[in-house]
C-alpha cells in the first residue's frame, strides 16, 4: 500500500484549510480497505470522506484514510420500489442526480449536499424537509479494531436531527463502506412543503412537478443561498437549529414577535440559527480571512488564507452572544478537528 507523508489536507476539506497529515492512504476497495485495518487496526487512524462536513484546526497526527470506494448497484428491485446501493466514496450529488435520471424518487430534497455518500448517515443529512434517514435502508461498515464488517439496520443507527449512532456511542469506531437506500419507482411522495421550493416550481410556471423539477428547484435556492466551496471555502450550515423548550420560546417571540419558527412537538420549537445569528448583526461580518457569509448568516467562510482556529473563533464569537442575547446555545452541526 503506498503511505504518503506529510501530506496536504487542503484539497481534501471544503473549507480550504492548510494542514497536513503525517500519514496518509486513499483506500480505494474493501479488500485494501480490510488488510490496512489487520495491519494498523490499533494505530490511531483518522477516516477523511469528502471533507465537508469538519473544521480542521490542527495538523493529523495519525494515519488518515481517505474513502475513495466507488460504485453504484441495484440490489433488490419490485414494480414499486428499488433498493439502490452505493459505496463510501461516492459524490453524494452526483449519486442523487444518478437516482433521478433513473426516476429513483426520495432523494431529490438532498441535491446539492456537499460530500461524499459514507459520511452522511453519520450525519443523517437533511434538507427542507426531507432527511437521510427517510429512506435508509442500512448501511455495512468495518470495526477498526478487528477489521470485522457489520450491517448496521436503520433502527440501529438511532437516527436523531443531525445525529447517530455514529456520532454518539461508536463514534470513531466503525467506517462506513456502503450504503442502502429504499427509493420509488412510481407514486413519488414528493415533499414540496418549504416555502421556498413551492416558489421556485410557481415561478417556473410548474404545477404537477416530477422528482427532476423538485431537484432543479432546490439546486437553485442553495445556489442562491450558499457560497459553492470551489470559489470560497465553507462547510455550509456551521450550527444546528435549536429546539429549545415552549417556555423560552414565548420569552424571545414577546420581543420578537416575527421569529420565524417551527413546531417540533407539543413542548418545544425549533427557530433558524441562521435568524439568531443575522439579529446579533453578525450577518456578512469578517474579521481577516475568516467570517460569516454576506447573503447566509449561517455559513462561516474562509476567504483566502484562514486558520482552522480563526474560523473556529468566528463560532465562538458567534455562540456567545447568542447565549447572551436569546440564552440559547448554538451547537456546531460541523466536527470540529
Amino acid at each position: 500500500m503506498k503511505i504518503a507523508h506529510n501530506k496536504s489536507l487542503k484539497e481534501f476539506n471544503t473549507f480550504g484549510i492548510e494542514v497536513f497529515a503525517n500519514a496518509f492512504i486513499t483506500v480505494t476497495s474493501e479488500s485494501q480497505l480490510h488488510k490496512i485495518l489487520l495491519e494498523k487496526g490499533q494505530e490511531e487512524l483518522f477516516i477523511l470522506s469528502g471533507g465537508s462536513n469538519m473544521l480542521l484546526t490542527k495538523n493529523i497526527d495519525a494515519l488518515v484514510l481517505h474513502m475513495a470506494i466507488r460504485g453504484i448497484a441495484v440490489k433488490h428491485e419490485s414494480e414499486d420500489t428499488v433498493v439502490v446501493s452505493a459505496y463510501a466514496g461516492e459524490n453524494w450529488h452526483d449519486f442523487v442526480q444518478y437516482c433521478i435520471e433513473k426516476n429513483y424518487g426520495g432523494l431529490e430534497n438532498l441535491s446539492l449536499i456537499p460530500g461524499y455518500v459514507g459520511s452522511a448517515p453519520i450525519q443523517n443529512i437533511g434538507a427542507y424537509g426531507v432527511e437521510l434517514k427517510d429512506t435508509f435502508v442500512s448501511c455495512e461498515a468495518y470495526e477498526i479494531s478487528t477489521g470485522k464488517k457489520r450491517l448496521f439496520t436503520n433502527d440501529d443507527c438511532k437516527f436523531g436531527y443531525r445525529n447517530s449512532i455514529f456520532k454518539n456511542s461508536i463514534k470513531g469506531q466503525y467506517i462506513i463502506t456502503k450504503v442502502n437506500f429504499r427509493l420509488t419507482k412510481k407514486n413519488h411522495k414528493l415533499n414540496t412543503s418549504y416555502g421556498a421550493i413551492e416558489t421556485a416550481l410557481t415561478n417556473a410556471d410548474i404545477t404537477f412537478p416530477t422528482i427532476k423539477d423538485i431537484s432543479e428547484a432546490v439546486i437553485q435556492i442553495r445556489k442562491s443561498k450558499l457560497p459553492d466551496p470551489a470559489e470560497i471555502g465553507n462547510s455550509g450550515s456551521f450550527f444546528k437549529n435549536p429546539v429549545v423548550p415552549l417556555h423560552h420560546f414565548s420569552k424571545i417571540k414577546k420581543l420578537y414577535p416575527s421569529i420565524p419558527s417551527y413546531v417540533v412537538d407539543k413542548h418545544t420549537i425549533k427557530i433558524p440559527a441562521g435568524w439568531l445569528i443575522q439579529q446579533i448583526g453578525f450577518k456578512g461580518k469578517r474579521w481577516g480571512d475568516a467570517g460569516i457569509h454576506e447573503k447566509q448568516a449561517l455559513v462561516l467562510v474562509n476567504y483566502n488564507q484562514a486558520t482552522g482556529k480563526e474560523i473556529l473563533e468566528v463560532a465562538k464569537k458567534i455562540q456567545n452572544k447568542v447565549k447572551e442575547e436569546f440564552g440559547i446555545h448554538l451547537e456546531t452541526e460541523v466536527n470540529i478537528i
